[in-house]
Formats: structure tokens, C-alpha cells, sequence
């Protein structure tokens, strides 16, 4: 095989597993955070008396009694939390979570499969992430899709040159043993 006549440095053995791990600290940081939302969702959400409490001290801070707006707000939150969306936003955070500790980990050990993996959701996310641009612009939105943009270029190129070894198939040979 030839090689290219230009190869980017950051594809360069030494710097691309520096970016590798980068990349896998990334989405291992990112699920610690999602760990920390889910089960934050699901306790708040399991303990009735802490939700008063967040609600009242809620309402002293902002003046409650004096904003119909503000109590049209709070009733159309508690009519959410009442009806189990924020409990099953609490278990899809939990299940994303371990998909990217899954990704983050298998990354650092440099598995093929995981950089694969990485590559799919991570690539599955931009459409939602210029939706929400879309709708939304902001500087925080465009550096995340830049981000997941980059990390779906880099690990693509790293996969597309390291090509897995050909399996050879050795045949086995029948030997007499006494």
C-alpha cells in the first residue's frame, strides 16, 4: 500500500493516542456529569418532601404571591414531575451514561470496536445538534457540534488508516503420536 503523500500531525502515532485518550477522558467526563443528572432526576424525584422544599423556598425567593406567570410556570413543572417524564429522563440519562462510559473506556484501551462505536453515536447526535442550533444559536452549541464534528473526523481517519490485520487461516496438520 502507498502511503499518502501528506499526513495530518495530529494522525501521527505519538500525538494520535494523545488524542485518543483525550478524546476517551471526553466522554468518560461527560458521562460522570449525565451519572450525576440521572441520579439526581430519580432521587429528587423518589423523595416528595425534598421537591416541597426546593418549591417553597422557590417561591419565597421570587416573590410567588405577586406573578400569576410565574405560578402558571411552577404548576405546568409540578404537572411534568407528576406524571413520570422527569423519572424517565432520569432512566435514559442513566442508559447514555453507560454508553459513554462504555465508548470512554474501550477508547483508552485503543479497542477498534469502541472507536466504532464512538464514531455511530457520536455521528447519530449531530442532526440533533443542529436542530437545536437551529432553533437555538449560541456559542456553547456550535463548540459542542464542533467537537462531536472533530471527534467523528478523527476517529474515522484513525480507523481508516489503521485497517485491521488480514485473518489467516492457518491449516491444521494431522500428526501421528504414539
Amino acid at each position: 500500500m502507498s502511503k499518502p503523500a501528506h499526513e495530518p500531525a495530529i494522525l501521527q502515532e505519538p500525538r494520535r493516542h494523545r488524542y485518543l485518550k483525550l478524546i476517551a477522558l471526553f466522554k468518560i467526563g461527560k458521562g460522570v456529569l449525565l451519572l450525576l443528572l440521572g441520579v439526581s432526576l430519580l432521587f429528587l424525584n423518589a423523595r416528595t418532601r425534598w421537591m416541597d422544599a426546593i418549591s417553597d423556598w422557590t417561591a419565597d425567593e421570587i416573590l410567588l404571591e405577586h406573578s400569576k406567570a410565574v405560578t402558571y410556570l411552577l404548576n405546568k413543572l409540578q404537572a411534568v414531575l407528576a406524571g413520570g417524564t422527569l423519572r424517565a429522563t432520569g432512566f435514559l440519562a442513566l442508559f447514555y451514561t453507560a454508553v459513554l462510559f462504555t465508548e470512554g473506556i474501550g477508547v483508552y484501551m485503543q479497542q477498534r470496536w469502541a472507536e466504532l462505536l464512538m464514531i455511530f453515536a457520536t455521528a447519530a447526535l449531530i442532526p440533533l445538534e443542529v436542530r437545536h442550533l437551529w432553533h437555538r444559536p449560541g456559542l456553547v452549541g456550535v463548540l459542542i457540534l464542533l467537537a462531536n464534528c472533530f471527534i467523528v473526523w478523527f476517529l474515522y481517519r484513525v480507523l481508516k488508516r489503521d485497517k485491521p490485520k488480514a485473518h489467516v487461516v492457518h491449516r491444521s496438520e494431522l500428526v501421528e503420536t504414539r
